[in-house]
């Protein structure tokens, strides 16, 4: 069975049924001959194209050469019209009781000597997207870091984000912030410090800047460490993002009050929960006093 198969599976299936293969075997002179030899229950089921394909490997194959003269074929199949070989149907099975060809062999499998299997090629793992800060943060730590990367647009991420402005360096001052910030068209991330410890702040695609009214997009959102990270976004009940007073600089506003507040001199601030984000209050007090201040940017 498995020469038979070794021989069969160059074979396609689909060939076209409208001719009966015993004409074949009538016209070569030897009909009976097949008759006696059990062939007419294989033949009988092939279609033209296949039953040419059985003459072309009863007389040109080796191995069905021996099979033939076994079973008296020697003059069953003449030489026919010729033709291209076609291939049986899938799954066909001749009669057990045949004796077929073995001097097929079959490939080497799992488990027999020369098998090897298919090469392994090792990947190196995809670096994960992250918040990458070109110099240290005086306010947040490494993980805290990482963990708030992740809510971070994805075409932001692994992109080096620099420091345009910190209270350490350029005093405590809205205006200097401003004259920091508002020259790049850049995202900002601003980190906020209180005098409690406490950690919090906002994101905004859009640069902090003076304006007249309230500007940004549906990607800002607050955040808060308290002291898991906490993420609160845009709910569509307004457009209120951020906006830049010269003495004042809001994020998130509705019913008079902000989700974040600064004053003019940085010294003081305050968080309240806001339409905008349903945000909870991001300093523990409500009003806070400013110790540590950050703005980032993709400078």
């Amino acid at each position: 069975m498995r020469g038979l198969r070794a021989h069969y599976h160059l074979l396609e299936p689909g060939a076209a049924a409208c001719f009966c293969p015993a004409a074949l075997l009538q016209s070569s002179g030897d009909m009976g001959c097949a008759r006696s030899c059990g062939w007419p229950r294989l033949v009988a089921s092939c279609s033209l194209a296949q039953a040419r394909t059985l003459e072309l490997q009863c007389n040109g194959g080796t191995a069905w050469q021996g099979a033939r003269a076994r079973h008296g074929m020697a003059a069953c199949v003449g030489s026919g019209a010729g033709g291209s070989a076609k291939h049986p149907p899938l799954g066909f099975q001749p009669d057990q009781d045949e004796d077929l060809p073995t001097d097929c062999t079959e490939p080497d499998s799992e488990g027999q000597p020369g098998w090897e299997g298919a090469p392994v090629t090792s990947t190196a793992p995809e670096e994960p997207c992250r918040l990458v800060l070109s110099t240290p943060s005086s306010i947040l730590q490494e993980r805290e870091i990482e963990e708030l990367g992740l809510h971070l647009p994805t075409r932001l991420r692994q992109q080096p984000w620099s420091l345009l402005y910190c209270t350490a360096r350029d005093g405590f001052s809205l205006r200097t912030l401003y004259r920091c910030t508002s020259q790049l068209s850049s995202p900002a991330l601003l980190l906020i410090r209180d005098t409690e410890a406490q950690a919090f702040g906002a994101f905004s695609t859009s640069p902090i800047h003076v304006s007249s009214g309230f500007y940004g997009t549906g990607e800002t959102f607050l955040f808060s460490f308290s002291p898991e990270l906490k993420v609160f976004r845009w709910t569509g009940r307004n457009n209120f993002f951020l906006k830049g007073d010269v003495d004042m600089l809001m994020v998130g506003a509705g019913s008079g009050k902000f989700g974040l507040w600064l004053d003019g001199d940085l010294h003081h601030g305050g968080s309240c929960p806001c339409e905008t984000f349903n945000n909870e209050s991001l300093s523990p007090r409500g009003e806070f006093c400013v110790r540590d201040l950050e703005v980032w940017g993709l400078a």
